[in-house]
């Protein structure tokens, strides 16, 4: 496809399935902690049990995308996807019949393994199937279905849980995932995409050497930092530090999870006219990283240290904040690594990137336990969002195709 053309009605269709496929991703990756205290009531887990099934899915989920971007681009990530998909739908189903602790540890391991596909054929197909001039709108679109993922995913999985018990709601989400292969393995793609790439070239080693690629990862970790420290501590922070109930807390979480997927979206829309108005998409992507993740900054310090009212008001900034950066964290390495080699980019920046899953959640109970306080947790994750600051902007070079072969430009070079 030319990078200058319009998208065809098949682009935007393939847009709409990639955006399905990871809202389904978070959907079912969030149904373990909708229904952690049914199920630890149930199986009788400690805490310390379910802190290790919460971090075992980012244990494979992190370490196998790298693999899994190789074997989209040796295989097709329009076939690597939909094994994936197979493979974290069951294991969903699976854990509505778990009965003990190592079951649900090893099907939190498989879900992992699973849905380590998502990002990594994703980008890669986005990159081959969307002109360069429309990826600000597509990675909008993308984003703004898996932010709002665990939204939906909370609400209707507990209302499963309330009427039918915490087993019905994997079920139930497991069998409807596999529902999206129905019209994936009927999509007809273009060439371009299903085309396999010499996944040898450029090899590990070359993307190793690119410090354009160790900038994304240090700006995906600090994005990802502060955005799982939040999924993950928002509410216990509204009801104990701020003071909030639980409908409150309820109210005001899921409210945030939607203004940060209708971020999203609206900022795709407008990088990409920005743009198409003659602005450079060096710098409209850059400046929009630099901005946000500044703003994060003082958004993380406004709730460690303000008022009630500022840190409500923080909460809903840092959410549109977040929301406005998601297309730019795939759409940045999609322009860089071109079609050829964007699975395997992905693939490394979201395994690197996503130890942020780890270190977020689990560093803020240190400080929590040994403090009893939420500051020093917000100054940490004021400094982490900093980084974000270097990656995107001082270690990344003019955004463009790179060459991955001498005297030939990466396909989909950006015109700048």
């Amino acid at each position: 496809m030319d990078v200058g053309a319009e998208p065809t009605r098949t682009a935007r269709s393939v847009v709409l399935l990639l955006a399905a496929v990871l809202f389904i991703n978070y959907v079912d990756r969030g149904a373990l902690p909708t229904a952690a205290h049914l199920i630890q009531a149930d199986l009788h887990l400690s805490e310390g049990q379910l802190g290790l099934l919460f971090s075992a899915f980012f244990w494979t989920y992190s370490l196998v995308q790298i693999p899994v971007g190789w074997l989209a681009e040796r295989y097709g990530a329009h076939r690597v996807l939909p094994i994936g998909l197979t493979i974290w739908a069951v294991a969903t189903i699976f854990i509505g019949a778990a009965q003990s602790f190592p079951m649900l540890l090893a099907l939190r391991l498989l879900l992992g393994i699973g849905e380590s596909s998502g990002f990594p054929c994703v980008s890669k197909l986005l990159a081959a199937v969307v002109p360069m001039k429309s990826l600000g709108t597509a990675n909008g679109v993308v984003a703004f279905a898996y932010l709002f993922g665990p939204a939906v995913g909370t609400f209707f999985g507990g209302l499963l849980m309330a009427h039918y018990g915490w087993r019905s709601a994997f079920v139930v989400f497991g069998g409807l995932s596999l529902l999206w292969l129905v019209p994936w393995l009927r999509v007809k793609l273009p060439p371009r995409a299903v085309r396999r790439s010499d996944a040898d070239k450029p090899d590990l080693v070359t993307l190793l050497k690119q410090t354009s690629l160790w900038g994304t990862v240090l700006g995906l970790f600090s994005s990802n930092y502060t955005f799982y420290f939040m999924l993950t501590w928002l509410p216990f922070y509204l009801v104990h530090e701020r003071g909030f109930s639980t409908a409150e807390m309820a109210q005001l979480a899921g409210l945030a999870y939607v203004v940060n997927a209708v971020s999203a979206i609206v900022a795709g829309w407008v990088t990409d006219r920005l743009i198409a108005n003659g602005g450079s998409a060096n710098v409209v992507y850059k400046t929009v990283m630099v901005l946000t993740h500044s703003g994060s900054v003082v958004c993380m310090l406004c709730m460690a240290l303000g008022s009630r009212p500022w840190a409500l008001g923080a909460i809903f900034g840092y959410q549109v904040l977040c929301g406005v950066q998601a297309p730019g964290v795939y759409a940045i390495p999609q322009i860089l690594a071109g079609p050829r080699a964007t699975g395997r980019w992905v693939g490394i920046q979201n395994s690197l990137g996503n130890f942020a899953g780890i270190v977020a959640p689990a560093a803020t109970g240190f400080i929590i336990a040994a403090t009893h306080r939420f500051t020093a947790a917000f100054l940490l994750a004021a400094a982490v969002s900093f980084l974000g600051v270097i990656g995107w902007w001082w270690m990344l070079p003019k955004l463009q195709a790179l060459r991955w072969e001498s005297g030939e430009l990466a396909e989909g070079a950006l015109a700048v």
